[in-house]
C-alpha cells in the first residue's frame, strides 16, 4: 500500500485548504483512514480519523474546523481545513490502518501566516 499526499502550501490565517491523500489500495477494507500532523520541533499529532462505515474523530484542537472524508471510487482521503491558525502549520501525513498494518504517506506542509 502507498500513499501520497498532496495539496499542501501556504495560506494565510482564517483561509482554508484541502488536502488530498491517493492510497494505491482498496479503501473500503481498511481499520480506519486518518491524518496526523507534525510541526517543527514536536511530536506527531492525531489530526482526524474516519472508519469504514463514516464515523469521524476529531481532537478539540480541530473540531469544527477540519473535515476528513473518503471517496471509495477513487480511493482518496480528503482533509478539508478551514479557519486555519498558525499553530495548525506543520507537515501534514495520511495514514491507513489495515488488519495488523499501519502505511503512511511523505507528507504536505501547510505554513499558516498570521
Amino acid at each position: 500500500v502507498q500513499l501520497q499526499a498532496s495539496g499542501g502550501g501556504l495560506v494565510q490565517a482564517g483561509g482554508s485548504l484541502k488536502l488530498s491523500c491517493e492510497i494505491t489500495a482498496r479503501t473500503f477494507n481498511f481499520n480506519y483512514l486518518a491524518w496526523y500532523r507534525q510541526a517543527p520541533g514536536k511530536e506527531r499529532e492525531w489530526v482526524a480519523t474516519i472508519y469504514p462505515g463514516g464515523t469521524t474523530k476529531y481532537p478539540d484542537s480541530v473540531k469544527g474546523r477540519f473535515s476528513i472524508s473518503r471517496d471509495i471510487r477513487k480511493n482518496m482521503v480528503y482533509l478539508q481545513m478551514n479557519n486555519l491558525r498558525p499553530e495548525d502549520t506543520a507537515v501534514y501525513y495520511c495514514k491507513v490502518a489495515r488488519a495488523s498494518s499501519e502505511y503512511w504517506g511523505q507528507g504536505t506542509l501547510v505554513t499558516v501566516s498570521s
